[in-house]
């Protein structure tokens, strides 16, 4: 499909940009582009050239929430929005963020300007998170009677205590990003978060792709498991990977301090 909402950069080095791109509304989210991105994240899943995102908003902010005014200004959106609320599954509004996790490139998100609501969920999905010094976020849903509902609160679970979480959310109040920093919500601050997280994937891409395919999965998996499940994790997935190709490739790298190409990665999402 095309894209009206969101817009792909691949330069053809394995390093692509997925870009909000709404910019004259600081990439507020409309309906349209919650529909875009799970087809954009269907995309880049199957897409096996692929080994790292950025993920990362054009203009002013990365991305300042969702658009009320837009979702809310014909009745079949508010329609929509409601009967979400209700499917037994990730809903519409949840694979916002959630679709990330299944994809199995490292994901880094590149944040500046605002980080608001919806935004800062987006960037809860991805794996990492680097952010501009100038970079404010926040839970805005408390202030319009709201809870976070964008996978925010799921994906808060591995970043810090409920008691930090609950004073995020019931105060909706906006950090900058050296506080973010301090209480986990963010990985880095770096002047160009852009560039800092495509080095970062590029130095990744000398990794077998299976390896860092796998070993998202794992610890995902094995983040919020028991014992026995986390260390199921780790067994099925070496399973999945040892004496494959990649691995075979990665192993005579590492003895010989060579650099071979690997095949295109084996692990799907």
């Amino acid at each position: 499909m095309s894209y009206e909402r969101l817009s792909l950069e691949d330069d053809g080095s394995g390093t692509v940009s997925v870009i909000l791109a709404r910019p004259d509304r600081h990439n507020a989210v409309d309906m349209k582009m919650l529909r875009e991105m799970p087809d954009m994240q269907r995309h880049v899943r199957a897409n096996r050239h692929i080994r790292g995102i950025v993920l990362r908003g054009e203009g002013p902010s990365f991305c300042s929430g969702l658009d009320f005014k837009a979702v809310t200004s014909s009745k079949a959106n508010l329609i929509r929005a409601a009967l979400e609320l209700y499917s037994p599954r990730r809903n519409l509004f949840q694979r916002w963020s959630m679709g990330w996790r299944d994809v199995p490139v490292p994901v880094i998100a590149a944040l500046h300007g605002h980080c608001y609501g919806a935004g800062l969920q987006l960037a809860l999905g991805a794996d990492i998170r680097l952010a501009a010094p100038d970079t404010k976020l926040s839970f805005m849903e408390a202030r319009f009677g709201l809870v976070p509902d964008m996978g925010g609160p799921t994906l808060l679970r591995e970043l810090m205590p409920i008691d930090r979480a609950k004073e995020l959310v019931f105060s909706g109040r906006v950090l900058d990003a050296a506080e973010a920093l301090e209480l986990g919500l963010i990985t880095g601050i770096h002047p160009d978060p852009a560039k800092a997280a495509a080095t970062q994937l590029a130095s990744w891409s000398a990794r077998s792709p299976d390896a860092l395919a796998a070993g998202k999965f794992m610890l995902q998996e094995a983040w919020s498991a028991s014992e026995g499940g986390s260390l199921a994790a780790e067994r099925r997935w070496q399973r999945r990977i040892i004496g494959r190709k990649n691995q075979r490739i990665a192993a005579r790298n590492g003895e010989a301090g060579s650099d071979s190409a690997y095949q295109h990665r084996a692990i799907g999402g």
